[in-house]
């Protein structure tokens, strides 16, 4: 059965290589961009061409950016004593969507693994580490991720700054808003019992 041809056949194979997209969806997305090709199409291929020329990393904070700063290291309103240092951009975004941080960031580019060999100096920790010192921050919060190499991370950069004035505090990990308990992993009840708090 004729499925469109060998570039649709590739446009389709490309596109269910991203994440949370699979062949199914991704024959749905060509499809529809096809079928309206003159609304949508040209203008997806016009933004993608745009993005793929001017997009950048923040030179401040690693953020994915149009300038050489984002829109957050650029922004007066921004508290400029706290730096939330996350493993990489799609945290950042995350954090930035529930609007309850409004500090400035940094952008790690991934998490210290002796088993991949990176280490401090393959990510964004020199870079991190000088911001602390000139830029005065009282406060680093750690919003990485809850895995072994994130806490490994988490450590190391805890410990950099020991004996320093800065604040080091982490997210708290545990019961989400709305979670039952019998559907939860052993690891985020356990997280939850240690950082328990009077009523």
């Amino acid at each position: 059965m004729d499925q469109g041809g060998d570039d649709i056949q590739a446009l389709i194979a490309l596109m269910a290589r991203l994440p949370g997209l699979g062949p199914r969806s991704a024959r749905r997305i060509v499809l529809q961009l096809v079928q309206r090709r003159s609304q949508q199409m040209a203008q997806l291929s016009q933004l993608l061409d745009r993005v793929a020329r001017n997009s950048r990393e923040c030179i401040v904070c690693g953020n994915i950016t149009d300038r050489d700063e984002c829109a957050i290291c650029t922004d007066p309103a921004r508290a400029t004593g706290e730096i939330c240092v996350v493993q990489d951009v799609a945290d950042l975004w995350a954090l930035e969507r529930g609007r309850a941080f409004r500090g400035r960031y940094h952008v790690l580019g991934g998490t210290l693994s002796a088993l991949d060999e990176v280490g401090p100096d393959d990510l964004g920790i020199p870079a991190l580490l000088a911001r602390i010192h000139e830029d005065r921050i009282s406060e680093v919060i750690l919003a990485l991720n809850a895995t072994v190499d994130g806490q490994t991370t988490a450590h190391y950069i805890a410990d950099a700054l020991e004996g320093t004035n800065v604040t080091v505090t982490g997210l708290a990990q545990g019961v989400p808003i709305g979670g039952e308990l019998d559907y939860l992993d052993d690891g985020t009840i356990t997280a939850a019992l240690r950082a328990r708090r009077r009523l």
